[in-house]
């Protein structure tokens, strides 16, 4: 282990402890979570830790972590109990599978991809399990310590970059480059750069036609699936029949504003 290295984990380790900022509830049952959830959504969690808070401030955004569903776990007790797989690149274990039960209690959002055929799905998931084993980009943990040590009042337009340092290197993954890798591998986007090129019609001189490129994986933050065109957010709440006649509410007589 080199010294870089072991500063990486060293810092993982202490950026993994929990923040003294925490984090919002769930705002969904576990059951109602597990039943809507399919494989090849995209978990996105607000985490509590000192990492998530600095992955938080960077971004802008509610969401620190993003996550793989890969699948049910078929029917034995166990499984039901959990909930379900999660493929995941954690900053101690590095690329690894966990049950969904292991973010139960936390605030989580569900981004589905739409359009994409069984064996495109099957895709996705069989890269990213194929990466199970890799280990997480120490060099993004280095660079996410700088602005959590002392949180500078860096311009926003700055911040994705900071959070886009890393080392690049495809076998050390961060979460939300892992699941955008997996889901480039069959072409599809995320929020890929646009850029007008001219058309090649020959009849028309003027006319220009938009192309998208990909952008590269380092690039991407959990944020960017919720904010994303080509990714529908699934709120459980509202796939389970949802009827606010049902909902029980207290005296209003005993709210804040008191008796008019």
């Amino acid at each position: 282990m080199n010294l870089l290295e072991f500063i990486g984990r060293a810092l993982a380790h202490y950026l993994h402890q929990p923040s003294r900022h925490g984090a919002r509830p769930a705002t969904c049952t576990t059951d109602q979570l597990a039943t809507v959830l399919r494989k090849g959504d995209v978990l996105l969690v607000e985490g509590s830790s000192r990492f998530s808070t600095a992955v938080k401030y960077l971004t802008q955004s509610t969401w620190s972590h993003a996550a793989l569903y890969i699948s049910a776990d078929g029917d034995s007790p166990d499984a039901i109990l959990q909930g379900g797989t999660l493929l995941e690149a954690d900053v101690l274990e590095g690329v690894r599978l966990v049950p969904l039960s292991d973010y139960w209690n936390l605030h989580t959002r569900i981004c589905r991809p739409i359009g994409l055929t069984p064996t495109e799905i099957d895709a996705v998931v069989e890269y990213g399990v194929s990466r199970i084993g890799h280990q997480y980009d120490l060099k993004n943990v280095l660079d996410l310590a700088r602005y959590l040590i002392q949180t500078p009042p860096v311009p926003s337009r700055w911040r994705r970059r900071m959070l886009a340092l890393g080392s690049g290197d495809p076998t050390r993954a961060i979460c939300s480059s892992l699941i955008a890798l997996a889901y480039q591998s069959v072409q599809y986007p995320i929020l890929p750069d646009s850029v007008l090129m001219k058309s090649p019609d020959q009849a028309c001189q003027d006319c220009y036609q938009e192309m998208l490129h990909i952008r590269h994986h380092s690039l991407f933050a959990p944020r960017d699936f919720d904010i994303s065109p080509y990714f529908q957010i699934i709120k459980p709440m509202l796939q389970i029949e949802f009827d606010p006649h049902t909902l029980t509410w207290g005296d209003t007589a005993d709210n804040e504003h008191g008796d008019s």
